[in-house]
């Protein structure tokens, strides 16, 4: 469509068929291209994609740097948004972003963070008080790249670059049940001990007693999941177990290590 921004949107993707659309409809029809790098779904996920539009592009599964620098590689345009399966682009988001492409002034940075907050299965809407953080997603790549990093798939801008933030938020559905969390942050927590030791970092053991309290205060106080009510609690005592995981299975790892002789 010549109306399109010069925007080329990827998403990296792995059996989510039941969350996929939201994300590409949400950049549907204004960004000039859609891509999908999908890992090898088994499920409909492909079909989704390429029934609203979408370029879906194989590529076997590399660690999440590595897989969103893959998608970077097949985009056509310069600036890219990236958006994970389980995001959309709200309106207001859309709305900024045109709106800095209709007068030039999405070129006053080489990079824009963007808010992703939260939004959880009963909601219609993230809530004023969601847990959010900030990431590089619309950026243009001669300016910047996703890390090369498994476990961190975050945009490093070069030397020099400017960064700006916009004032719209992404919603972030990473919750689909909590057999879905817990599953989730138990794979997770593994990856992350693999991508600590490749590096040669390690946790000190006292924080097999601290990392549970502290990590549940965090999360109900300072992530702000005690407005939430009882769900909040729920949220709390789930992180805090999967940063105690991340430490014990450290500590698991180092003791499998030692008794190996190594």
């Amino acid at each position: 469509m010549t109306d399109c921004l010069p925007l080329s949107v990827f998403i990296i993707a792995r059996d989510e068929a039941d969350r996929i659309s939201r994300a590409i409809e949400s950049v549907t029809g204004w960004a000039d291209e859609v891509i999908v790098i999908d890992s090898g779904s088994t499920d409909n996920t492909v079909a989704v994609a390429e029934s609203l539009g979408a370029r879906v592009i194989h590529n076997d599964w590399p660690g999440y740097g590595p897989q969103k620098r893959f998608g970077e590689d097949q985009c056509r345009n310069d600036w890219l948004l990236n958006l994970d399966a389980d995001e959309e682009v709200t309106p207001e988001l859309r709305a900024e972003i045109q709106a800095k492409f209709a007068d030039g002034s999405y070129r006053d940075a080489d990079g824009w963070r963007v808010m992703i907050r939260d939004l959880y299965a009963h909601e219609s809407a993230p809530a004023p008080w969601a847990y959010g953080y900030h990431q590089i997603r619309l950026y243009d790549r001669r300016k910047g790249r996703f890390s090369t990093s498994s476990v961190h798939d975050t945009v490093r801008p070069e030397e020099g670059a400017t960064i700006a933030s916009l004032k719209g938020i992404m919603a972030h559905r990473s919750i689909r049940s909590l057999d879905f969390q817990v599953a989730k942050y138990n794979r997770y927590s593994g990856m992350q001990v693999e991508d600590m030791r490749a590096r040669g970092r390690k946790l000190p053991r006292w924080r097999l007693l601290s990392e549970f309290p502290v990590s549940f205060l965090k999360a109900y106080f300072v992530r702000r999941y005690l407005k939430y009510g009882w769900w909040g609690f729920i949220l709390s005592v789930n992180y805090a177990h999967a940063r105690f995981l991340r430490v014990a299975k450290a500590y698991e790892a180092e003791l499998l290590e030692k008794r190996a002789g190594r």
